[in-house]
């Protein structure tokens, strides 16, 4: 992984980091949802429900949270990017991620950021098409399939390996942008969870517990 600046950041001296021109402000929020969307254990915690079934509204709630750090500061650094993803993934989704990931994407929304205020848009654009192009194909990669518990003997022959019906549905994203609307990719609700050993893994509350990369 490149070495990302944790010190990186942005300010203003007066006002608040929101663009005032429309056109920079649409485009930084589109950015950034494709930046959120493009979060691997995100979209893992989406698309098996780790947040209830209203999983898919908590990511379109998170890319708000993070638009609005913008909106309403002078001054924002990829640090405080990171922090916010990684608290709401662990508020709304029981899940706590310790890799790099979240700084990753943290970068990523202060990069676009940069490019916006320099009304660069290219690799914003690109980044949603690629989107729209996954979208069109129904490219599902990040679901748990759950396993036949091997030491159970009680289990009939009948009974294979559970199957998880994906829904696309299409919802207003929570934040007002001046694209296309995004649709969301919404899975089943999962049966229950069986590890290697055959142990089946606890869940609390129609929640997976917490998942540590």
């Amino acid at each position: 992984m490149t070495s990302i600046d944790t010190t990186e950041f942005v300010e203003v001296e007066t006002g608040t980091l929101k663009f005032e021109n429309e056109t920079q402000q649409a485009k930084f929020e589109l950015g950034t949802c494709m930046a959120v969307y493009k979060w691997e254990e995100l979209a893992t915690a989406v698309e098996n429900s780790w947040g209830g079934a209203n999983s898919a509204e908590k990511r379109d709630w998170i890319c708000g949270v993070i638009i609005d750090l913008f909106a309403e500061s002078k001054a924002v650094d990829v640090q405080l990017i990171e922090e916010t993803l990684l608290y709401a993934m662990l508020d709304e989704f029981d899940t706590e991620v310790d890799n790099d990931s979240g700084l990753e994407i943290a970068a990523l929304v202060m990069k676009f950021y940069k490019q916006v205020s320099e009304q660069k848009y290219d690799e914003i654009a690109q980044l949603y098409a690629k989107w729209l192009e996954k979208k069109e194909r129904g490219v599902q990669n990040h679901h748990v399939h759950v396993q036949e518990d091997p030491n159970n003997p009680d289990v009939s022959d009948n009974e294979g390996e559970e199957e998880v019906e994906n829904e696309a549905e299409a919802e207003d994203m929570a934040i007002d942008i001046d694209e296309p609307e995004l649709v969301e990719h919404q899975s089943a609700e999962l049966g229950p969870i069986v590890d290697d050993d055959g142990f089946e893994l606890v869940q609390k509350g129609g929640r997976r517990s917490k998942s540590r990369r």
